[in-house]
């Protein structure tokens, strides 16, 4: 018999609150992992999303420039279609702002307004004629740099305090403003502070003049040869020559720098000084405490002095080799947003066009129902087809060494990397093969959606048969063994009982495999459906893009305005990957049994 006071002893000893205490301590450590490794993962994708988001939401919104543009009725009655909407929507642009005149002033004012404005134009005079002979005000819009712009994404014009009386000597090309207070001092201080990181710079590159001086020294003096010692002494003099000219300029900016006052130049490496006074805007080119000389960019209305509540001092912290608006444009910009003819309003167009070379245009329509008919290839080859084979591998085939093979190869097949599904596609299905003699295959238009669904289906359908033959699996024997014992044949109780109790699973695994496919990249890529598409495919047949495809177009284009549509578009591809996932839950929680 087993003594109780025996095993009280054991139980209540301090050894078993230890080895208790031990295994608590355990436990609260595994589910600290646990909570950690959730909390790291959800941190991560919050940074993820967070960052994809935040970027998106640059093209959510657009803006447009509004002025009257005439529409002349010598010009465009005559053949509407085909009338020079760019040459009118440059003379609008050239009617409001005249004083830009020169080659490159226009060429600067009119890269304010998009490619796409004419286009925009043409549509408009076409879908209403009595446009025709009107100068009414038009919306056009901006181009992706003025955009960019506008959202600040070339850091903001800074607008300072002024104190003194500004005088101008002049109303247009050459002036000089003269303030009677030192509104200038802090921009010139800038200047300054700038010219000392260049006089370091010289200073780095004088002491690698140096090193390189010494180097030779030290070989020539280490020579056994007259010739190749005087070669290695005037290097050696070269470098020296080369330092003492690096010190002398970084000696003379020191200067510059430390001497109290002076006028010091602005360039297009020094922050951007633009002043707003008497209904013009002048940018400094030279900048002094109490005075700046510069180029009236708008002239001004007079050259009368101006209080200081009267004129504005703004300052581009960024200087303009940094940024792909220039100082005009900007002027132009301030102007029209001055004027109330600037407007941002929400980005349509992102989601009804096509794409496009210009950032400002691009869309992912295009790119969407070249996906959706891409989709309907694949769902109608890989559903039926992996649904079928999974009857019949699951219910009629006999297990032999041929099915056994078959499946191990279709478990195989649905570990193979996607890559290689899109290089069978593009020898069989596209470029087609030789066999002896007889061309097979090639048969399937280049870049379409019939091409990238067949591709699809053949990388999706392992997955779905698998699922479905889970699915089937999961169907209790008794479902079948009542259906058989009422008299059903095999294929009756197969069709009529068990594939409608595991439809649910079924279409789990399906719209999974289905989301998969939908995300994929490299196999359209490999048959061609990476080629810049702008028409809305209309069939299966037509040349399209995919939605993942086109993210990876964009975002291998260097112009900043395609990084947010970039992140916009896997926002868009996230949708409906999320939605496809959720009809999957939905369907399974809707239809599922529990035996």
């Amino acid at each position: 018999m087993v003594d109780m006071t025996d095993l009280s002893a054991v139980h209540g000893s301090e050894a078993s609150a230890a080895r208790l205490r031990k295994r608590r301590a355990a436990e609260f450590r595994l589910k600290a992992y646990g909570i950690g490794a959730i909390a790291l993962a959800g941190l991560a994708l919050f940074a993820l999303l967070g960052s994809v988001v935040g970027k998106a939401t640059l093209a959510m919104t657009e803006t447009s420039i509004s002025i009257p543009v005439a529409l002349p009725a010598e010009e465009i009655a005559d053949n509407p279609a085909r009338a020079n909407y760019d040459g009118l929507v440059k003379d609008a642009l050239k009617e409001r702002f005249p004083s830009l005149s020169g080659r490159r002033d226009r060429r600067e004012l009119y890269g304010v307004v998009s490619g796409g404005a004419q286009f925009e134009l043409r549509e408009a005079v076409l879908a209403d004629p009595s446009l025709v002979g009107t100068a009414e005000t038009r919306s056009l819009l901006a181009s992706d740099d003025a955009d960019l712009y506008v959202k600040g994404e070339f850091g903001d014009l800074l607008t300072l305090k002024s104190e003194g009386v500004l005088t101008p000597t002049g109303t247009e090309g050459a002036v000089e403003l003269h303030s009677t207070a030192n509104d200038f001092s802090r921009q010139l201080g800038a200047v300054k502070a700038l010219l000392l990181d260049q006089a370091k710079v010289l200073r780095e590159q004088a002491a690698r003049q140096e090193n390189g001086r010494a180097v030779r020294a030290a070989e020539a003096a280490a020579a056994t040869d007259d010739a190749a010692r005087e070669a290695l002494l005037a290097e050696a003099q070269g470098y020296a020559t080369q330092r003492d000219a690096l010190i002398a300029q970084a000696d003379a900016l020191e200067t510059r720098s430390a001497r109290p006052g002076g006028e010091e130049p602005l360039d297009s490496s020094t922050p951007s000084v633009l002043i707003e006074i008497n209904g013009g805007w002048v940018k400094a080119e030279r900048i002094a405490n109490n005075h700046i000389v510069g180029t009236a960019i708008i002239p001004l209305t007079s050259a009368d002095p101006a209080p200081a509540a009267d004129w504005t001092l703004h300052v581009m912290e960024l200087p303009e080799s940094g940024r792909k608006v220039s100082d005009k444009q900007i002027v132009v910009i301030e102007e029209l947003r001055g004027d109330g003819q600037l407007s941002t309003g929400f980005n349509w167009r992102f989601f009804t066009a096509g794409d496009s070379r210009e950032a400002e245009l691009a869309g992912v329509w295009g790119a969407a129902v070249g996906s959706f008919w891409t989709m309907i290839v694949t769902f109608s080859l890989a559903f039926p087809i992996g649904v079928m084979s999974a009857i019949y591998l699951e219910e009629f085939a006999p297990r032999t060494r041929l099915t056994d093979f078959i499946e191990v190869n279709i478990n195989n097949l649905a570990a193979v990397p996607s890559i290689v599904f899109g290089l069978l596609g593009l020898a069989i299905f596209v470029a087609g093969i030789e066999v002896f003699g007889v061309e097979i295959g090639g048969f399937v238009p280049r870049s379409a959606p019939l091409a990238g669904g067949i591709v699809l289906a053949l990388m999706t359908l392992p997955t779905i048969i698998i699922a479905a033959r889970a699915a089937i699996r999961a169907v209790p024997p008794s479902i079948r063994d009542a259906a058989l014992g009422v008299g059903a044949s095999k294929l009756q109780t197969s069709f009529h009982h068990v594939l409608p109790l595991s439809m649910p699973g079924i279409l789990t695994g399906t719209i999974i495999g289905m989301a998969q496919a939908l995300g994929e990249t490299a196999p359209l890529i490999m048959i061609g459906m990476v080629a810049f598409i702008v028409d809305i495919p209309g069939g299966v047949t037509d040349s399209a893009t995919a939605l993942p495809v086109t993210v990876y177009l964009w975002s291998d284009i260097p112009e900043r305005a395609f990084e947010a549509r970039t992140a916009a578009a896997i926002c868009v591809l996230l949708f409906f990957l999320v939605a496809m996932n959720a009809l999957a839950v939905f369907l399974r929680k809707r239809f599922e049994r529990r035996w």
